[in-house]
């Protein structure tokens, strides 16, 4: 597989996984079978999201230039290593999709109630991530077409 394919494919499956929870967590207001069909839904759009994503960052490439710049952002808290950082950046690509077209600010109280399901090992609260998050949504937001960063964040 070529690595462009392979980085599409990373694109759509972390949509769609993003996709699935958001539908499912939507969707559990009518009870198990809108958690079933919430997450089936929210899987396709989030493919197709991060399918198109992918097309205009690439995953790998994302994930190499926050590795190599991490440790310089004006966020980083001394003694946190790539492993706490890492989801935050994950987090902010694997969202953008989406919530494509929205403002980081008015959709952050949403990220943020998220964000301890999602980040894995990071010993990273909401407050200390929220930057690098921020900082990869907007990376994505720069790079897609007719999503310029329109507020200059």
């Amino acid at each position: 597989m070529s690595d462009v394919k392979k980085d599409h494919s990373i694109g759509a499956g972390t949509g769609a996984m993003t996709g699935v929870v958001a539908g499912a967590a939507i969707g559990s207001a009518a009870g198990p079978v809108g958690s079933a069909v919430g997450a089936v839904v929210g899987g396709i759009v989030g493919a197709k999201a991060g399918d198109s994503i992918a097309e205009a960052v690439n995953p790998t490439t994302y994930t190499e230039h926050f590795r190599k710049d991490y440790a310089s952002a004006p966020y980083y808290i001394s003694g946190s290593e790539w492993r706490d950082y890492e989801p935050a950046y994950k987090y902010g690509y694997d969202t953008y999709g989406q919530y494509r077209g929205r403002q980081f600010d008015d959709v952050e109280s949403e990220l943020q109630r998220n964000w301890d399901a999602t980040r894995g090992n990071s010993r990273l609260a909401w407050n200390d991530a929220r930057q690098a998050v921020r900082d990869g949504w907007h990376y994505i937001e720069r790079a897609m077409p007719g999503d310029a960063d329109r507020d200059g964040r």
